[in-house]
């Protein structure tokens, strides 16, 4: 099968062109896998983080890539769930070990053992992968492939932001970063919360006019201040100095959620910043985002069935991966990135 593999850590750079085009050995199902045609993959800034050594992948080399969407054309024998020719898809959840207390308590995204889709196991830049029945996705058919592949992490990993937010209807609501997990999480804000107003930070001119049009109240730079004080900050970006910022302008009580694996290290000094009457006093917290549930995923592709959610897709070939992930380093984002396989 066709893939592209990461063969060494290194900065990341077009001209390098750290993912390289290659032909390797089709998976073979177990007997409680499925093996998937893959039609599409998303691109997340989490291929970023792997490539430059920020995220340590299990083994090299290894095909990124978690946001998968294709159809079943091999299966084990204890198979029930899926049958042949099925559309599904696959997230950043891989595998947990499924006996732990996290595991058993619906937090199957803290299990000591959870493996990641493209960082622990070959992902989605090639033509096939396999995973286990238990860990693929049902899709709802309203979307198409391309339209698809975002949902199972920008639309998940968001969906479980928003919750970790505690946020309530009719508080003010602030996103940091408007990309392909932002662009989703506003129109699900809105669904959910139609009486909160959502103020979205993000330096490219071009990202807060597409915010304004799915809807925010307010759109400003990352240091600007907003007219009104925040309960609930999503910070989506690379960078410290928005976390910064964003407790700055939380109220009373208020919770900034990081929607991150990593962050990079260029503007760290900006931790030092940190005021405590001005950043943390008054009970404000901090609280990461630790990978997706598979029950994220399940409850995330409800709603979005039910909402009449806007997919913005920018489409790639395979081969354009490296292209793809440059843009997205240099902040070249509409909306979600989509390598289109077949």
């Amino acid at each position: 099968m066709r893939a592209l593999v990461l063969e060494k850590v290194s900065t990341f750079s077009i001209n390098q062109n750290p993912l390289r085009l290659t032909y390797l050995n089709t998976p073979i199902p177990e007997r409680d896998e499925i093996l998937i045609e893959i039609s599409v993959c998303g691109v997340c800034h989490t291929e970023l983080d792997e490539i430059e050594g920020r995220l340590k992948v299990a083994h090299l080399p290894i095909v990124l890539g978690h946001q998968i969407i294709g159809r079943v054309i091999q299966k084990g024998k204890d198979v029930k769930k899926f049958h042949i020719g099925e559309r599904v898809g696959i997230g950043w959840i891989y595998s947990s070990c499924g006996k732990c207390i996290f595991c058993r308590n619906e937090k199957e995204n803290l299990c000591r053992e959870f493996k990641a889709t493209g960082k622990d196991f070959n992902g989605g830049y090639a033509e096939y992968v396999k995973i286990k029945e238990s860990f693929a996705f049902a899709i709802p058919e309203k979307f198409s492939d391309v339209q698809a592949a975002p949902l199972f992490c920008a639309g998940a990993i968001g969906y479980r932001s928003l919750r970790l937010c505690n946020h309530l209807n009719g508080q003010n609501l602030g996103l940091v970063g408007f990309g392909s997990s932002a662009h989703l999480v506003i129109q699900l804000s809105k669904f959910l919360y139609p009486q909160s107003k959502i103020f979205v930070f993000a330096r490219s001119a071009k990202e807060r006019e597409f915010a304004k049009e799915l809807g925010a109240y307010w759109t400003g730079d990352i240091e600007d201040e907003p007219p009104q004080k925040l309960y609930s900050v999503i910070d989506t970006t690379p960078a410290w100095k928005p976390v910064v910022y964003a407790l700055k302008n939380l109220q009373e009580g208020g919770r900034v959620v990081i929607n991150a694996i990593r962050k990079e290290d260029f503007d760290k000094e900006e931790l030092l910043k940190i005021d405590y009457p001005s950043h943390i006093w008054l009970e404000k917290e901090i609280k990461s985002v630790a990978n997706v549930t598979r029950q994220d995923i399940k409850e995330f592709l409800r709603i979005a069935e039910v909402l009449d959610l806007r997919v913005e897709v920018q489409e790639y070939q395979l081969e354009e991966a490296n292209k793809a992930l440059q843009e997205l380093k240099d902040r070249k984002i509409r909306g979600a990135k989509v390598l289109v396989i077949k």
